[in-house]
């Protein structure tokens, strides 16, 4: 198949560091031309890909320190994607919305995997207008609050199984990554490791939006608290060192976590997920298999010292079996494959409804 895959502008594919989206579209892009699929990437100038390169800006926007209005720039992307229509067998946009008028009205194959929370009440009237446009969600429960959109399946991310190692034996401490935001609750993992009596290994980013959070809610928690180490944003490499020699990674979320690839990454190295059950976390953590999933700081704590209960060679086998990046390019393979068809049988795909793809 000849496949357009259209990545945000705001990270690099891969990213550097954090940016769970431009990784999960890197993953994908790169199995897909593995198994022999001609791919164009649309991203940043910087990015590392296998696939060809359109570079719609010179380098990630972040890196750049972008301040302006974004969609300046994805819509100068979204005329470099339909200049080159006729190359294509089907469009995959892992971006915002900007596309949704012109997509509808073109006819040309087409989905749009969306990577972040449907929560806000103005999401609700996207969809509901764009009713026919082919939706792919990351998570059951990420689309609970638009149930009526056109979803077309739902994809779970993986990893190659190559990216991350199995450590079976790991060393006294909890680790934390992700972002340091109030919904991610840095603030209940710091109080879980304290409960626990475990040091805390925080993997981090603050974004410019959560600086006074940071300064006024955790900053006097990390303040004189050798228990806590804050190491900053890290690498894949990092990561592996991080995760992989915890004893488990808390991800006590305190808000509808459409995925949470982290939890993911833990998994592939043998490492146990220790999560609220909240969004997402209920279809990724097999309790008492994968992790643990708990509703307070009491049962998270408790559930520390059960980890020994859990067999990190089973953790990573279940990580294996559902969130590879082979999985999930046949999970795509599928989709792409009946869109496509549904266009040359001349009944538009976007006017359908289709079962959500089946995961094992």
């Amino acid at each position: 198949m000849r496949i357009a895959q259209i990545a945000p502008l705001y990270e690099s594919v891969p990213p550097a560091r954090y940016g769970g989206t431009e990784r999960v579209v890197h993953y994908l892009t790169e199995e897909l031309v593995r198994r022999g699929h001609e791919v164009v990437l649309f991203a940043s100038g910087d990015s590392r890909t296998s696939a060809h390169l359109c570079a719609c800006v010179p380098t990630a926007l972040r890196s750049a320190g972008h301040q302006g209005d974004p969609t300046i720039h994805e819509v100068i992307q979204l005329d470099h994607v339909v200049a080159q229509l006729d190359q294509f067998d089907i469009l995959h946009f892992h971006v915002g919305h900007v596309h949704f008028p012109l997509m509808s009205r073109l006819g040309r194959p087409h989905l749009s995997t969306v990577h972040g929370p449907l929560t806000a009440p103005p999401q609700a009237a996207l969809y509901r207008h764009f009713d026919q446009l082919p939706l792919v969600s990351i998570s059951d429960s990420q689309r609970r609050p638009v149930p009526a959109a056109n979803w077309v399946g739902t994809v779970y991310h993986g990893l190659p199984t190559d990216l991350y190692r199995l450590q079976a034996v790991p060393q006294n401490y909890l680790a934390f990554v992700g972002r340091i935001s109030p919904e991610k609750r840095l603030d209940r993992a710091i109080e879980i490791a304290r409960e626990a009596g475990l040091p805390l290994k925080v993997a981090a980013k603050v974004d410019a939006a959560d600086q006074a959070y940071f300064r006024e809610r955790i900053e006097p928690l990390l303040r004189d608290n050798p228990q806590v180490e804050f190491i900053g944003e890290v690498d894949d490499a990092a990561k592996q060192e991080l995760l992989g020699n915890a004893l488990a990674l808390l991800f006590p979320i305190d808000w509808q976590e459409p995925f949470g690839l982290v939890m993911i990454e833990a998994n592939a190295c043998g490492t146990p997920v220790i999560a609220w059950r909240n969004g997402s976390t209920p279809e990724l953590i097999d309790h008492g298999v994968n992790g643990y999933l708990v509703e307070s700081i009491e049962a998270a704590t408790a559930a520390v010292h059960r980890l020994n209960q859990i067999d990190r060679c089973r953790v990573r086998s279940h990580f294996e079996v559902r969130f590879s990046a082979t999985r999930q390019a046949e999970d795509y393979e599928q989709l792409y494959r009946h869109l496509i068809q549904a266009g040359r049988s001349d009944s538009p795909a976007h006017r359908s409804r289709h079962a959500p793809v089946a995961h094992a």
